[in-house]
């Protein structure tokens, strides 16, 4: 074939493949057609390069297309091209529609054996151009994940109490540190008849936004049923919230919490358990005591009872509430914090006023640098520092 029969034949083959005419270019492709420019996943024969035409073709509307130069040497032609059209219709290399225009310029190489197209290879503008909207969808995306996380944020941030209640002779110390920007660890206090606050330690289910939702809701609850009931009972005030929680919240997530009343002038601490981490009580002479009251997890089943305990507190004798972030952090080595080096550390230095501050400063230097906090952390400290008269 002459050069320029081997323009007209590469001409109706680039003409075919904008239009999408696989027929056509059936006619034109040798059987051993190989094509040297493939995208990810495609295979460099025929029917794999008609696919990728195919898909190319069916993702846009409104096609314009404009042969600008073709050169001839040889079996050789190289010809200079530019396109356009509207991506609107499906997705492909993973970007979703955008409904915009796409121009693309693009130059291909194609070698002809016995009158047929047999090798090509190609570059062009139009796959960066999908690439940078590609980019900016992300970008529109991370930036309507900062601001869910911004409105959760402030969600739970709401739910948390703004202040601490001041109790002459106690002092309560929370602190509260979620492994995300927001989490499911929650504390409350609430003010009931008589001087007395109930304390609240919880742990949603799961990370981030949703745990950060069931928490709120737990949250209000436990507020709302405090008001209502203002009950020396801890056990009923969380009767009371299982059955209201239940059918409010996702099958499958459920709510840990440990709810306590303290009289601050009996010096008396009756509190009951659905299913937290039991807290540690310090005991004169270096014991630490655990809290145990039976309860199942709040919002599993409706119809759930709640065990209760009482102690009475004595002058610098105090109570560690906590979440199970503490116990469960790993070192580089893989091995957790636990429960029997918390109880150890309640017991050694229980006596301390900045407790909550010694246990963190263990576990940082535990953990060692660089460590990435796995799960919420809350810690909540009751010490009686005045017998009173």
């Amino acid at each position: 074939m002459s050069t320029k029969e081997n323009i007209a034949l590469v001409r109706r083959y680039l003409e075919a493949r904008a239009k999408g005419d696989l027929n056509a270019m059936d006619e034109i492709m040798a059987p051993n057609f190989v094509n040297h420019t493939l995208a990810p996943g495609q295979q460099p024969d025929r029917e794999g390069y008609k696919r990728q035409v195919a898909q190319f073709v069916t993702a846009f509307s409104d096609v314009r297309f404009v042969i600008e130069d073709q050169v001839a040497q040889g079996d050789k032609v190289v010809s200079r091209i530019s396109g356009r059209g509207m991506y609107d219709r499906k997705e492909i290399m993973g970007v979703a529609p955008t409904g915009r225009e796409v121009i693309s310029m693009a130059i291909f190489i194609h070698r002809i054996s016995g009158g047929k197209i047999a090798e090509e290879w190609g570059t062009g503008t139009g796959g960066s151009e999908l690439m940078g909207q590609r980019l900016e969808q992300e970008r529109i995306e991370r930036e309507r994940i900062d601001q869910e996380l911004r409105v959760a944020r402030n969600i739970q941030q709401a739910s948390l109490p703004n202040e601490v209640p001041t109790l002459e002779g106690w002092q309560i110390s929370p602190y509260y540190q979620p492994a995300r920007e927001v989490g499911g660890d929650f504390y409350d206090f609430h003010l009931l008849s008589g001087g007395r606050v109930g304390l609240v330690v919880g742990d949603a289910t799961g990370k981030g936004v949703p745990a950060a939702l069931v928490m709120s809701t737990t949250c209000g609850m436990l507020r709302a049923v405090s008001q209502a009931l203002d009950s020396s009972s801890p056990g009923e005030m969380l009767q009371r919230v299982n059955e209201a929680l239940v059918p409010s919240i996702p099958s499958n997530t459920f709510v840990t919490c440990f709810y306590a009343i303290l009289d601050p002038k009996r010096g008396s601490l009756r509190y009951a358990n659905a299913g937290h981490d039991l807290p540690y009580l310090n005991r004169r002479g270096g014991a630490a005591e655990e809290l145990r009251a039976r309860g199942m997890p709040l919002g599993l089943m409706p119809a759930m009872s709640y065990e209760e305990g009482e102690v009475a507190l004595g002058k610098d004798q105090g109570v560690l509430f906590y979440s199970d972030g503490l116990v469960e952090a790993h070192d580089p080595k893989g091995e957790m914090f636990g429960f029997p080096r918390l109880r150890a550390l309640v017991a050694e230095h229980g006596e301390e006023r900045a407790l909550g501050e010694y246990l963190l400063e263990e576990l940082y230097t535990f953990v060692g640098e660089g460590w990435e906090q796995e799960d919420d952390i809350t810690l909540l400290t009751l010490r009686r520092s005045l017998t009173r008269s």
